[in-house]
């Protein structure tokens, strides 16, 4: 089977979680900003779109090389088999984006790349006509300048992997999926352990939680752009599936707990379990942080609770963050895990973070504070 070079695009800071995922399905990989770049087979492709999940999207790389005039972007565009990827009538938009480089058109790129690929495919299919039929599968590509190198690429994705299907509804600042799982997958957490979030808003954490401890992969329930295309194949997308199905371990029992200040809050993140088929495995309660008390040992705390980005809302969320400090400070055995952009976190909290590090929330730059609980002593094995 024909090997492929391909990019898992990744949010800037979990490019090291998305190159750890990628090697856990078994590809070796490069990291880079924004990026992680591996080789595969068309089997691969499927992988990465239904297992990734803290990537934004995969990309096939159709072609890299320098371009400083329209001249050379069109003949080297054109240079290549194009048909190889596209059929007669495939659907291909072109998007772009360029930075720091000569050819600083986003429009007139797109423009010269869409009319070399055009040219290149009526040559290949042997077609009179001057426009292409355009009525088959949507093959999205992608013409990336950076100091004046192209990237050409194709999106096998088609709608972001932070696009579950399981988003009934949301409130007002949900956090992506994508985020949410690397959230959990940063944490020490196994499924033996007790899981909570208390600020779970929608559920996102919660939910991706779930998934991570049964095993369930992420793009289980959703569609995707290359499922159309000819040179992957539907018994290669029914081999990644079948995958799928036989590697989640539905029989985990897990401790997940769920809750929120706001009931409405609690009653969608209820309905976007359900949609996962996920709610039986979630305990969703309505509450308030400072009220959290637990008798159990060695479990594991995310939250992503509200960050007083506005002025007016800070003494209240400081004053959140002190009872927060005061119902956890003596769960010595649990490990905390906490994202907001306050800057003065630790102090509300009442102390200093094991570890700290730099994530972004959308365009919202923030820390993830790590408390790390008392380690959990190895159970003793008996010799029958």
């Amino acid at each position: 089977m024909k090997t492929y070079t391909l990019i898992a695009t990744a949010p800037m800071g979990i490019e090291a979680i998305v190159a750890k995922e990628v090697r856990d399905l078994g590809y070796e990989c490069t990291v880079d900003n924004g990026k992680v770049i591996f080789q595969g087979d068309a089997l691969a492709i499927c992988r990465a779109n239904l297992w990734l999940r803290t990537a934004d999207r995969i990309k096939v790389q159709v072609a890299e090389f320098s371009a400083r005039t329209f001249d050379e972007l069109f003949e080297q565009t054109k240079a290549i088999d194009w048909a190889a990827f596209l059929p007669k009538n495939s659907t291909f938009p072109v998007i772009g984006k360029s930075v720091k480089s000569q050819l600083a058109s986003v429009p007139d790129c797109q423009r010269i790349v869409k009319k070399a690929i055009a040219q290149k495919l009526r040559s290949s299919y042997n077609i009179q006509s001057e426009w292409l039929e355009e009525t088959g599968p949507e093959y999205k590509i992608e013409v990336a300048l950076l100091k004046d190198k192209v990237l050409l690429t194709l999106d096998t994705s088609g709608v972001g992997l932070h696009k579950r299907g399981y988003r009934a509804d949301q409130g007002g600042a949900p956090i992506k999926e994508t985020l949410a799982a690397a959230l959990v997958l940063l944490t020490n957490w196994t499924p033996d352990r007790p899981f909570v979030d208390p600020f779970c808003g929608s559920g996102t954490i919660a939910i991706e939680a779930a998934m991570i401890g049964q095993n369930i992969a992420p793009g289980f329930n959703r569609e995707f752009a290359s499922e159309s295309w000819e040179w992957i194949g539907e018994d290669v997308w029914n081999k990644a599936r079948l995958e799928v199905e036989e590697k989640a371990n539905y029989d985990q029992p897990l401790h997940i707990i769920a809750s929120d200040i706001d009931h409405r809050m609690v009653e969608i993140a209820k309905l976007n379990a359900e949609e996962a088929g996920l709610s039986e495995l979630i305990q969703f309660k309505q509450m308030q942080v400072k009220d959290f008390q637990t008798k159990e040992e060695y479990g594991v705390i995310v939250g992503n609770p509200p960050y007083g980005e506005r002025l007016s809302d800070k003494p209240a969320v400081e004053k959140m963050y002190q009872g927060m400090g005061e119902a956890l400070k003596n769960l010595d055995t649990w490990s905390i895990y906490i994202l907001t952009s306050h800057e003065k976190f630790e102090e509300c909290f009442g102390r200093k973070a094991t570890k700290k590090r730099k994530l972004f929330n959308g365009f919202i730059k923030t820390d993830y504070y790590q408390y790390w609980g008392k380690r959990r002593p190895r159970r003793e094995t008996t010799e029958s």
